[in-house]
């Protein structure tokens, strides 16, 4: 374990861009390790084992626009920002919204949760020609400075729409462009966090969905595409244009289409109307109905007989089934459709060796029928989803009777978002929404939870845009898109807490949401300000003092440094609600948090003793995170020095910023 701080591991997040390469080099290098020499990859020899033939660089499929480069460099930058826990957040949360812009939340979330989330659900801006959404994406300084220097804060601190959302109008000549610019990197980042039998679904309309399917095509590969969805959101259709248009799209990805794990939907109203002894079940046709496609000419293997015992019916008047022929029993063959002979779904191995699975029945024509025992009372979903739920006006019904009317424009329904986390997600997934909007999505999952008894986690990151100030939601005391996501997660909880009372009463689900803000970080080690020789020549004189100036001491500002020091260390920033309770060891405040095998990290911020040193070496924790200010006096780097080296004999990591 290392014991040594160091900046670029730490204190920033990982740069997305080598990360993949890094991925993709170690899957060349299991599977074909000829192709790679001094850990560089051999084009020519990768071209020669796949056989294919060198292409003209101008002839080759790809897509390209104009900023793409540009858009694939904001993949590359790290980000020296945290998020910082508002200081009213509940004592244990299961949920997160994050306030600020989602590239950089993107970024900072890279450390804690790479490879975590299950699924993703997003309804980014359609590109209409009306909506704004071109963002500056440039955080080369800190995002204080960028926004005084643009005038993105009014004078009440709130973000300006006109300078951080620019409208990108159908005339403008990178109109396509602009929209896949934004989209690039935020996909890219987003496909990293998720896990390897993760989902993304993605809300769209006719203006981007051929760009958002060839993006996803290159971002998450053209195999692991895994449907388009119709919604039916206005079944009169909207009367403009050359058709009433009816529908918008769900784009669904997957990380991994090997690994992809996506469920069926419950089939409402289906009951089994037969049982045996391993439960109830329905009958399923063996025979396949595609008889064109499927017959004995291009299957032969699925053509052979079943031997029925027809004497002995059981007492739902069923028939046992073999393919191995016994004596007394009735053979049967798969029918004979158009002049064509019709063959089984399973092949005779199959068969004999789940035959408990297999009956026949006699129907009312005489003929004797092959069936599956089907027990599942769920089936796939449709592309086509025309559920009245789904409608467009549903979505601001439910919004209307939280908040009012008139607050947000076009919220999707409750129901559509419920019936994508149950297909996407299981009953303790971790869900990402980063265009959260009005929360539609921790919505149905937080009403989901207190259905099932599941224990979703919902993480939703939205902009603080400021409304303007003739709109019903500013007239109703909101002042930020990101007010009204919060107003209706309390509105919610507090909404099921009143339906679902008997829950909450034993204990049994937690509905909290902790309210986060992305901010510079609170150590200057880590932050992005230190820019010219002067500055470094001061942040070096001042490195003794590593917490920010006046924060040291604040309750506040200790909490938004263990929210910071755990997501560096990768333990997500909800870590912080696992902290215990504040214990003095030696005289001093030390923090702790539970960590993975039931270790322990240590987080104090007040002056080192050796007394203190003593009761870590007693404890043990894996990790022990000391601010650089904690060692005073003029013994303090001999100190630290025989810290580093006690503990490292013990194999407890020391942190010190």
């Amino acid at each position: 374990m290392n014991n040594n701080f160091n900046p670029t591991e730490l204190g920033h997040s990982p740069d997305a861009l080598a990360q993949r390469q890094a991925e993709l080099l170690a899957l060349l290098r299991q599977a074909a390790p000829e192709v790679l020499s001094d850990n560089q990859l051999n084009f020519e020899k990768l071209k020669e084992l796949l056989g294919q033939e060198r292409i003209a660089p101008a002839e080759h499929y790809e897509l390209n626009w104009a900023g793409k480069a540009a858009a694939r460099r904001e993949i590359q930058k790290t980000s020296s920002h945290t998020l910082r826990p508002d200081a009213n957040n509940p004592a244990s949360a299961q949920h997160m919204l994050i306030e600020g812009e989602n590239l950089e939340v993107l970024r900072v979330l890279q450390k804690s949760y790479y490879g975590k989330v299950k699924m993703i659900y997003i309804d980014p801006p359609y590109n209409t020609g009306n909506d704004s959404f071109v963002y500056p994406d440039d955080y080369s300084e800190t995002l204080d400075e960028y926004q005084k220097r643009t005038g993105e804060k009014n004078a009440q601190g709130y973000l300006n729409k006109q300078s951080l959302w620019k409208k990108n109008s159908k005339e403008s000549g990178q109109y396509h462009s602009a929209w896949l610019s934004m989209m690039y990197p935020r996909l890219y980042l987003a496909r990293n966090l998720l896990r390897d039998d993760g989902v993304i679904f993605i809300s769209i309309d006719d203006n981007e969905v051929p760009s958002l399917k060839l993006l996803c095509d290159e971002i998450f590969g053209e195999s692991n595409f895994v449907a388009q969805l119709t919604v039916i959101v206005k079944p009169e259709g909207r009367r403009y244009g050359f058709f009433a248009k009816t529908h918008d799209y769900v784009v669904v990805y997957c990380k991994n289409h090997e690994r992809a794990c996506l469920n069926e939907i419950l089939i409402e109203g289906l009951e089994h109307p037969y049982s045996d002894e391993f439960g109830g079940f329905t009958l399923k046709g063996l025979r396949n109905r595609n008889v064109q496609a499927f017959n004995s000419l291009n299957r032969p293997n699925l053509r052979y007989p079943f031997f029925v015992d027809k004497a002995n019916p059981d007492a739902n008047g069923f028939f046992k089934v073999t393919t191995i022929p016994l004596e007394g029993f009735v053979q049967v063959e798969a029918s004979t459709i158009d002049g064509l002979q019709s063959v089984w779904r399973w092949g005779r191995e199959k068969s004999e060796n789940e035959k408990s699975s297999l009956l026949a029945s006699e129907g009312n024509d005489g003929e004797i029928r092959i069936f599956q025992k089907e027990r599942k009372l769920s089936q796939m979903a449709k592309t086509v989803l025309a559920d009245k739920d789904y409608i467009s006006n549903k979505g601001t019904r439910e919004l209307q009777s939280l908040l009012g009317k008139g607050i947000f424009d076009f919220p999707k329904p409750v129901a559509l978002l419920e019936l994508l986390v149950t297909i996407g997600a299981d009953e303790t997934s971790l869900i990402l929404d980063f265009f959260s909007g009005s929360a539609t999505t921790a919505h149905a999952i937080m009403k989901l939870n207190c259905e099932d008894g599941g224990s979703r986690q919902c993480i939703s990151v939205q902009m603080p845009e400021v409304l303007d100030e003739d709109s019903e939601a500013y007239k109703a005391g909101y002042r930020t898109i990101a007010d009204i996501t919060r107003a209706r997660i309390d509105k919610v909880i507090a909404k099921l807490k009143a339906e679902k009372s008997d829950l909450f009463n034993d204990g049994a689900q937690n509905l909290a949401c902790a309210h986060f803000t992305l901010a510079p970080s609170n150590f200057k080690v880590w932050r992005g300000d230190v820019t010219s020789a002067d500055a470094l020549r001061e942040q070096l004189a001042l490195f003794q003092s590593t917490e920010k100036a006046g924060q040291a001491q604040a309750t506040d500002a200790q909490t938004a440094m263990l929210a910071e020091l755990l997501l560096k260390h990768g333990l997500g920033a909800l870590g912080v609600h696992a902290i215990s309770s504040p214990k003095l060891v030696a005289g001093v405040t030390v923090h702790r948090v539970l960590m993975p095998d039931d270790k322990t990290m240590w987080l104090c911020f007040e002056p080192y003793t050796e007394a203190l040193k003593d009761e870590m070496v007693k404890a043990q924790p894996a990790q022990v995170v000391l601010l650089n200010s904690c060692f005073v006096g003029d013994k303090a780097d001999e100190q630290l020095a025989n810290l580093k080296l006690e503990l490292a004999g013990l194999d407890i990591g020391l942190t010190v910023i």
